[in-house]
């Protein structure tokens, strides 16, 4: 992959790539990037690229840091050669990488997240795919008969109304609505909270990603091992991303299905739909009073195809309900950083 100067800085700066796990110094955190590119506009350097070459000295004085801020930011740029035999190894294996300097980072994660959208995404598959308009489809790794044939239908639906399915990647519901997708001849992309590096070398997924019918993104280093937090970090992606979310079966107060939906409730960002039937898990009927749309189990019986009923719906819910529209986000310039 060929990097731009801002692309190659931001890299040097917040990635591990190249870098022992414990390594002194460390990367910038996002709230460290987000106070560092706050500065750039008002200084000469005005663009991260314009970082790359200097001095400890002259970045103390150009962005006015302490002399150990700017130590550890030289530092971070000194590695630029490590940086290119790693990214030249991650391109081997075809993993991309996209920031938020760049024209191709998904203009809805700037629009939704501001800030809290990461500096950094690695993929792998269609770089296209991810923001194009589509469903977020959300459950548990556990989930009843019910909720198995619910993700299956909306997996379908998706692939025949064209709209890409949008999941975490993770057992449960997210496979069995992303394979839904897929062999309907459909799209998908995978917001994935571990080791993108593993994930595709399995050979059903790197089919996918051969034919452009999937792409799997991570905010995290691709070869970073699972956590809870990360997975906690990522749920934000997968809904910024869609035009709608919808939740299959979640727990009530507790894990990651919860914490992501109860958050996309609160931020607003998409019209969050939640199954609804005789037989919910008690974290749908909560989620349900918190002001989420129901999604009911007839759905799959209805003519109109699922991006029909889905902007009918949401356009004619109660105003405590309405939750927004599809395809009516405001652009914003693609040169943020």
């Amino acid at each position: 992959m060929t990097l731009t100067a801002d692309a190659q800085a931001m890299l040097l700066l917040c990635s591990h790539l190249g870098l022992p796990p414990q390594s002194d110094p460390a990367p910038l955190t996002l709230r460290e990037w987000n106070l560092l590119a706050r500065k750039l506009p008002g200084t000469p350097l005005a663009r991260p690229g314009a970082l790359l070459g200097l001095t400890a000295a002259q970045l103390q004085q150009a962005l006015d840091l302490t002399g150990e801020e700017a130590g550890r930011l030289a530092h971070l740029l000194e590695r630029g050669g490590v940086l290119a035999i790693e990214v030249e190894r991650l391109t081997s294996l075809g993993i991309w990488v996209t920031t938020r300097a760049d024209a191709g980072y998904p203009s809805r994660l700037r629009q939704r997240l501001k800030e809290s959208a990461p500096a950094l995404l690695f993929g792998a598959g269609e770089p296209a795919l991810p923001g194009q308009p589509g469903v977020a489809v959300v459950g548990s790794r556990h989930v009843d008969e019910a909720g198995q044939s619910a993700a299956e239908f909306v997996g379908n639906a998706c692939a025949l109304a064209g709209l890409v399915l949008y999941s975490g990647g993770a057992r449960g519901v997210d496979r069995i609505a992303t394979q839904a997708a897929l062999e309907a001849r459909g799209t998908a992309v995978g917001v994935l909270a571990d080791n993108l590096e593993r994930a595709i070398r399995v050979p059903e997924t790197r089919a996918a990603l051969a034919r452009g019918d999937l792409a799997l993104l991570t905010p995290y280093t691709p070869n970073a091992g699972f956590s809870v937090g990360a997975a906690m970090g990522r749920n934000k992606l997968i809904y910024a991303l869609a035009d709608y979310a919808l939740i299959i079966a979640s727990e009530a107060g507790q894990g990651g299905t919860w914490a992501g939906a109860t958050e996309a409730l609160r931020a607003n960002w998409v019209p969050v739909f939640v199954l609804d039937g005789p037989d919910i898990p008690d974290g749908n009927r909560q989620l349900l009073q918190k002001g989420a749309l129901p999604f009911p189990e007839r759905v799959a019986g209805s003519s109109l195809t699922l991006r029909e009923w889905l902007e009918t719906y949401a356009a004619n819910a109660p105003p405590s309900l309405a939750q927004g529209r599809l395809f009516q986000l405001p652009e914003t310039p693609t040169g943020g950083v």
